[in-house]
């Protein structure tokens, strides 16, 4: 932090940058040109005043950071559309429960068998999920997103009305994540949301829930594997992830009631009833505790529907993610890498 410090004429240094480097902020580290289009904005202008007066952020600095920024339209088209909301559940599993994508699965638990079982042992969380959460987030590293960082929050933040002021906080985090971490800002990459790394944290779930899992003195996502599976295990640990519990049920509907029980489906990801009140509605639970909360979601088939009463681990996903869509893909991708992982180790 540079409370209170301005940049001053020194000798022999002829550039903010090599000035910022003795100033000891590498994680403000900046190339380009200041004087880009938000900083002319009054409203991002207010909002750097605000940094500078809350954490201390050196205006020159700042100016230098967001003055770099850009706006960036596809980044608006992408979060108008996100597949969660315009895909079917049968339309979704199909992008993941793949034959590729479960072999892709195999070998990344196969190559980080002994850190997910260290996982495992420390979070309470199986490396199932663990694993399903990284493939279906970055297939494992391999799409870990093309968008700076910058841009796509400053965008979000400045220009896009309907959640500007939750993207306004992650950017943020963002500032403060750069600087605490010492990564220059205008070089991390993400998706059109903000999200980074293997597990895509957004920068609030980065600095709360990111762990140093090698001891390298390191919260590295973005290219540390164990660092990664830690922080997806502290994750689910931290919002509530029972060991061993259920996660989410495939259920029947009594002849008449679907009426009655589509009206209570699909409200979000509250666990609003107990499983005994979803059974006098006509849902059958099977042998699930009665008292147990519980949600239940109607999903999408190419012909027809069905019906999946979501526990309380299902909700610890869904923090994750919001989608319901994404938490069952989440749950089947994983319980077919295990399937499989089961099954290759019996044939030997």
């Amino acid at each position: 932090m540079v409370s209170g410090r301005a940049i001053i004429s020194v000798k022999g240094i002829k550039t903010v940058m090599q000035i910022a480097v003795l100033l000891g902020v590498a994680g403000l580290l900046v190339y380009g040109a200041a004087g880009a289009d938000y900083t002319d904005r009054q409203d991002v202008r207010d909002y750097m005043m605000e940094l500078r007066r809350e954490y201390g952020f050196n205006k020159l600095e700042l100016e230098e950071v967001i003055g770099s920024a850009r706006r960036r339209q596809d980044v608006l088209d992408l979060i108008a559309r996100p597949a969660e909301r315009t895909l079917e559940w049968w339309e979704y599993r199909r992008i993941f429960l793949r034959e590729a994508t479960i072999d892709q699965g195999l070998e990344f638990w196969a190559v980080n068998e002994a850190i997910l079982e260290r996982a495992r042992d420390r979070f309470g969380v199986p490396a199932e999920y663990v694993v399903a959460i990284i493939g279906v987030e970055t297939r494992w590293g391999r799409i870990v997103g093309r968008h700076r960082v910058l841009d796509a929050l400053m965008t979000l933040a400045f220009d896009y009305v309907p959640r500007a002021e939750f993207f306004r906080r992650e950017l943020t985090q963002f500032l403060l994540l750069a600087r605490e971490e010492g990564k220059n800002p205008l070089d991390l990459k993400g998706s059109y949301a903000g999200a980074m790394g293997y597990g895509q944290f957004i920068p609030s779930s980065y600095r709360s829930y990111a762990v140093d899992f090698d001891g390298d003195g390191l919260r590295d996502i973005w290219s540390n594997e164990s660092d990664a599976i830690g922080s997806v295990a502290n994750y689910f640990e931290r919002h509530g992830w029972k060991d061993d519990g259920p996660v989410v049920v495939k259920v029947d509907v009594a002849s008449g009631q679907t009426s009655v029980v589509d009206a209570v489906a699909n409200k979000g990801i509250t666990l609003g009833h107990t499983v005994d009140q979803l059974q006098a509605l006509g849902v059958s639970v099977g042998d699930l505790p009665g008292d147990a909360k519980a949600a239940l979601f109607r999903m999408g088939l190419e012909q027809g529907h069905e019906y999946w009463l979501g526990l309380n681990n299902f909700h610890v996903i869904m923090r994750y993610n919001r989608s319901p869509l994404y938490a069952l893909a989440v749950h089947q991708l994983g319980q077919a890498i295990k399937q499989r992982r089961v099954a290759l180790t019996a044939a030997r």
